[in-house]
């Protein structure tokens, strides 16, 4: 008897002792294998692009870093269209706006037999992409204006819902491209106020940008039409959404929406096409560390391949210019390859 008590007291000074030790030493044993096995962007190969993107915001969000940026300053644009879902073989709105001309048609005759419209009821798509510009702006007129801006986002929210990409036969929020899921979490995980900054319409995106992405619609700067204030019929407030350009969000038009919308240079900016160069060149300005980044489409096999940058095809839908690559490489933004930085394309349940 007295034997086993001296074994039980030893086995609880052992057991204590060890305590002591994992006590003290808690901070290695609870960090180490989490920095070791968690993985924030697991969709993406390992790789310089990869690492750079690790790198970045790592030191730009731990105190004492030479690189460090102040919270309030971690602003991180994203174009949408090619950088955060499919924007071929049409984007999606321009989708949206076509589905929407029968509808159209039907409450008012008259359009029936007037162009764009007449072409577009015929349903070839062929004809609809060789239409003059004049008559994509009168389509985009049509079916994007005229109604209350409680109407348009009921409408969008009711196409969204049954609308499916021709290809992948997916609603388009499926299709947003896993690998940028990620560091979009990543970098909020991280103290990023992240934004769209996209030329397609403001109002258009703001629908879906919270559930599909994260942002809220507050953090969406797109191409913005004119409003209204009124009254309707029952005397209740109400916005019109009239044609009227406010602000065209592409081009020279994505850094001045910046300063409008948001107020602040961004630290990172991310795109996929010359529509965003003045983006990244007006980021990539700023004093202290900047990100700028271009997805280069060129997967055929799991999703598209254009450019013409690198001799891939040309493409009048997201044009990645050779002179675009060019200037990536000189101002050394970093270009992601599709095949080759990443494992998979869209979010889970998706085919790849």
């Amino acid at each position: 008897m007295e034997m086993l008590d001296r074994f039980e007291i030893t086995r609880r000074k052992l057991i204590m002792t060890l305590a002591a030790v994992l006590v003290s030493t808690g901070a290695m044993w609870s960090a180490w294998p989490a920095q070791a096995q968690d993985d924030p962007l697991p969709s993406w190969n390992n790789g310089a692009v990869k690492q750079a993107i690790l790198s970045f915001v790592a030191a730009t969000s731990q105190e004492g870093s030479p690189d460090f940026v102040p919270p309030a300053d971690r602003i991180a644009a994203f174009d949408q269209d090619g950088t955060l879902w499919v924007e071929h073989p049409m984007y999606s709105q321009v989708i949206f706006c076509l589905d929407r001309v029968p509808t159209l048609v039907a409450s008012k005759p008259e359009l029936k037999e007037v162009e764009p419209f007449k072409t577009v009821l015929t349903g070839d798509r062929e004809a609809i992409a060789k239409l003059p510009m004049a008559d994509l702006e009168k389509l985009l007129e049509a079916t994007l204006t005229g109604m209350t801006v409680d109407d348009f986002k009921a409408e969008v929210q009711k196409w969204l819902a049954t609308a499916k990409d021709s290809r992948w036969k997916r609603p388009y929020t499926e299709l947003t491209y896993q690998p940028m899921q990620e560091v979009l979490s990543y970098m909020r995980t991280n103290g990023y106020k992240t934004y769209i900054v996209t030329g397609g319409g403001q109002d258009f995106v703001r629908v879906y940008s919270e559930a599909t992405y994260g942002i809220p619609p507050e953090q969406v700067v797109g191409t913005a039409g004119g409003t209204k204030f009124g009254y309707d019929k029952d005397g209740r407030p109400i916005l019109t959404k009239e044609p009227k350009l406010l602000l065209n969000d592409n081009d020279a038009g994505k850094p001045e929406g910046i300063h409008l919308m948001i107020g602040r240079r961004p630290v990172v900016a991310v795109g996929n096409s010359t529509g965003d160069r003045q983006m990244l060149e007006y980021t990539t300005a700023g004093e202290g560390p900047r990100l700028g980044m271009l997805l280069l489409h060129d997967d055929a096999e799991r999703e598209y391949a254009y450019g013409p940058a690198q001799g891939l095809p040309a493409t009048k839908v997201g044009t990645f210019t050779q002179g675009l690559y060019d200037e990536a490489t000189i101002n050394r933004w970093l270009v992601i390859s599709m095949k080759k930085d990443w494992k998979r394309i869209f979010a889970k349940g998706t085919a790849n």
